[in-house]
C-alpha cells in the first residue's frame, strides 16, 4: 500500500518587481480551499509546515489543520513538520489531540528539527542545545502518546510527576512520524524507536539516499520492531500540469526565486536553470511535469526505496492558487489512480 499526499510550507507570493509579500490571511484561505480539494479528489494525507518568517504564512500547523478538519472527511491531517526542538511537547500533544478529536481520528504529528532556526530565539532556546533538545522532547512526546499519566524528568523542561494529560486522541494515541534530512544518527534513532520516517529529498540525486534507507530499515529490524508496521516516505518538490514543458517553464520562475531567497541567507550560489533541468530528469529530485512523467517518477521512487508514503511538496515559491488547484486535480484524479493501480498489481 502506498499513501499519496501533499506537503506545504505555506509560502507567500512575493512580487518580483515591488517585493510586496502576499497577505498571510489571503494565503491561509487559499490553503484551506486546497486541502478541501485534496480530500475531494481522494488524496490520502496532507502535511503543513511550521515557520516563523515573513515569507511563510503558517506558524501553527495545528490551527490550519483544525480548520481543515471541519471542511474535509477522509484525508489524514498532519504537520510537516512541527519543530519539536523549540516546542513544548505537552502543548503540542494536546493541540494535535484536539485536532484528532475534531477530525474523528485523522490527526498525525510529524516531528522534526526544522530547516530554519527562527523558532529557537523566539521561544528562548539556545542553538548549542540543538541535538539534546530534540532527543529529550521526542522521548517525552512518545511518553505522552503512550500513557495518560506521565512521570518524566529532563534537562530542558520542568518535570512531570503523576501528571495526567488531556484531552486524549480518539484512539488514545496518534501516529507520530519523524522527518529527517541526511544524517545517519537521525535514521538510526528513528529505527531504534520504531517510528515511521519521512526523508526530505530536496536536492541532488535521490539514489544517494539509498544507504540511509537501508540503515533505517536495519535499525528498525535490529530493535525487534514488527516489519508489518514499517512505514517510510519521501518528501519531494513537485508540481503537475497537462503539458510537461509548459508547466515546467511556467513554474521555474517561482521555484528559482524561492531557491535564491533561501540560498541568499545560507551562502548558496545563484540557482541555475541547469539545476532545475537535472532535477526534473530521471536521476533528479524534482517531480515537475505531466501525468505520465510524474507517475513514472513516483513509481521509480517507490521501487527504489520501498515507500509506503509519497509526499509532493507543491507550494515552493507559492505558485498561483488557480494553478495549485489544477495541479491538485491532476494529482488526485489522474496521477494517483495510475500509481495505485501499478503498485497494487
Amino acid at each position: 500500500m502506498l499513501e499519496l499526499g501533499i506537503g506545504m510550507f505555506g509560502d507567500l507570493q512575493i512580487d518580483p518587481q515591488t517585493g510586496k509579500i502576499q497577505a498571510a490571511q489571503d494565503r491561509m484561505q487559499e490553503i484551506i480551499e486546497e486541502i478541501k480539494l485534496m480530500d475531494e479528489v481522494g488524496l490520502d494525507f496532507f502535511g503543513m509546515g511550521e515557520h516563523h518568517r515573513a515569507d511563510y504564512a503558517v506558524a501553527s500547523p495545528e490551527i490550519i489543520l483544525a480548520a481543515a478538519a471541519s471542511v474535509t472527511k477522509k484525508i489524514k491531517l498532519g504537520s510537516a513538520v512541527s519543530v519539536l526542538s523549540s516546542a513544548d511537547p505537552v502543548k503540542l500533544f494536546q493541540d494535535f489531540a484536539t485536532v484528532d478529536l475534531i477530525s474523528n481520528g485523522r490527526a498525525e504529528i510529524m516531528a522534526g528539527r526544522g530547516s530554519f532556526i527562527e523558532s529557537f530565539p523566539l521561544y528562548g532556546y539556545d542553538l548549542k542545545d540543538y541535538s539534546s533538545l530534540f532527543e529529550e522532547k521526542l522521548e517525552l512526546l512518545l511518553r505522552l502518546n503512550k500513557s495518560e499519566t506521565v512521570n518524566w524528568t529532563g534537562k530542558h523542561r520542568a518535570s512531570l510527576v503523576n501528571q495526567t494529560i488531556y484531552p486524549r486522541p480518539v484512539n488514545n494515541s496518534m501516529p507520530i512520524w519523524v522527518a529527517v534530512g541526511g544524517t545517519t544518527e537521525s535514521v538510526i534513532r528513528a529505527g531504534r524507536l520504531g517510528l515511521p520516517v519521512m526523508f526530505a529529498i530536496i536536492g541532488g540525486s535521490p539514489i544517494n539516499f539509498k544507504p540511509l534507507f537501508e540503515v533505517y530499515e536495519q535499525a528498525y529490524q535490529d530493535n525487534g520492531h514488527d516489519m508489518a508496521n514499517f512505514q517510510v516516505g519521501v518528501h519531494m518538490h513537485s508540481f503537475f500540469g497537462e503539458d510537461s514543458k509548459e508547466i515546467a517553464d511556467w513554474y521555474y520562475p517561482f521555484y528559482s526565486a524561492q531557491m535564491n531567497r533561501i540560498g541568499a541567507s545560507r551562502g548558496w550560489p545563484a540557482y541555475q536553470k541547469s539545476q532545475y533541468d537535472y532535477g526534473r530528469s530521471r536521476h533528479g529530485h524534482l517531480i515537475v511535469g505531466d501525468v505520465n512523467e510524474s507517475v513514472e517518477k513516483i513509481l521509480q521512487m517507490q521501487e527504489t526505496f520501498g515507500l509506503t508514503r509519497f509526499s509532493a511538496h507543491m507550494d515552493v515559491g507559492s505558485p498561483d492558487h488557480s494553478k495549485m488547484m489544477k495541479a491538485i486535480e491532476f494529482y488526485g484524479n489522474q496521477i494517483a489512480p495510475k500509481v495505485r493501480a501499478a503498485v497494487n498489481k
